[in-house]
């Protein structure tokens, strides 16, 4: 990685005892690049707009595809979160003419038919070489319909868009290293998926919502809950696509704050382990069912916005060698649940104790 100093970030590193510059192949292998990503207000998609920015100096364009949101337009989404505090190292050291003469902000919502772009706004999007697809629904208690027709419709719907992309380099698919239950051991391989994802689309866009909630448990089978089901759903599209595309997906596990930079701790919802935490924290949640011997995996936000840039970086450059890639952390790192919520509750009680606490 680039080192940093006062202004704006270095595209080389010296190494102690040798004065030759070394390039940064991360830096340029988005050098010239127009990147179209998708979920670009969400955690992971902030996350990877602020490092891509940061990082890499010569970046041509980043085309972020957003919904209007309780009334507010998708530009104005982006501007108000260019001022939250994970963007302040960025902004302090390129200056917000900068990132915003790199940003492309087009409205869109991939759970619509053509992803709801204009004819305009889609040759915009044409003009891609990579795209980093992460919109989802990751609530695990969203209804069967909306979670596939959010999370593998809209799937379909963006590598439809990406065949049109006539520089496309790289289709990135980021998935989760849970929409596979069965399985005792994740390879880094395709997997079956639990029904045929063109004809569950179908019969959610034809079914009345009172037949969809009646059959929600026989069609989840052994998910256990929409989320991963409908994740499932999509990477058998994105499998199917790799036949015919540059495909990457990427199966993160529990995506958490982030752990180094640029602002260590960071994060914007209570998703997750936070909620429980911070529940746990303010004395809301005092017991709860579980086995405490059972291994969290978690990854910071970081690590996985660094693992999807060396991953673009490897396979633009030494081709599809790796087609699936788990961004996991229990090989190297194992918590319990138990050791989890003694660490939390140790920082709570000693080093960041909340207010409002009703216990």
């Amino acid at each position: 990685m680039s080192p940093s100093n006062n202004t704006v970030e270095s595209r080389y590193s010296t190494t102690d005892g040798d004065t030759s510059e070394v390039p940064d192949r991360l830096a340029d292998t988005f050098s010239g690049k127009i990147v179209l990503i998708t979920g670009g207000t969400g955690f992971l998609g902030k996350v990877l707009i602020e490092k891509l920015l940061r990082k890499c100096d010569n970046i041509e364009k980043i085309i972020l595809i957003v919904r209007t949101k309780k009334d507010v337009e998708p530009t104005l989404r982006v501007e108000e979160m260019l001022n939250g505090p994970l963007f302040t190292k960025l902004l302090a050291a390129r200056g917000r003419s900068y990132v915003l003469s790199k940003i492309s902000v087009v409205a869109g919502d991939t759970s619509k038919s053509l992803v709801g772009l204009s004819e305009t706004d889609r040759q915009t999007c044409r003009t891609a070489n990579i795209i980093v697809h992460s919109a989802a629904s990751v609530r695990f208690d969203e209804g069967l319909k909306k979670a596939v027709l959010l999370n593998t419709r809209g799937t379909k719907y963006m590598l439809e868009l990406a065949k049109e992309c006539p520089n496309l380099e790289l289709f990135i698919h980021m998935s989760t290293a849970y929409c596979h239950p069965e399985e005792p051991v994740l390879d880094e391989r395709p997997y079956p998926p639990p029904v045929d994802p063109h004809e569950i689309i179908h019969v959610l866009e034809t079914t009345d919502d009172g037949t969809i909630d009646i059959l929600t448990a026989k069609l989840l089978g052994v998910y256990p809950n929409t989320y991963a089901y409908s994740k499932a759903l999509a990477e058998s599209l994105v499998t199917d696509a790799m036949e015919t595309m540059p495909v990457l997906l990427l199966r993160p596990s529990v995506v958490v704050p982030i752990y180094k930079e640029p602002l260590p701790g960071w994060t914007d919802n209570i998703n997750g382990p936070i909620g429980l935490m911070i529940g746990a924290g303010k004395g809301v949640i005092r017991t709860m069912y579980g086995d405490d011997t059972g291994h969290a995996d978690f990854i910071p936000a970081d690590c996985v916005v660094n693992a999807l840039m060396l991953a673009t970086w490897d396979y633009l450059r030494n081709g599809c060698r790796h087609k699936v890639l788990n961004l996991t952390t229990s090989a190297e790192l194992t918590y319990s649940w138990k050791e989890l919520l003694d660490i939390g509750r140790e920082v709570m009680e000693t080093r960041v104790p909340l207010d409002w606490v009703a216990w």
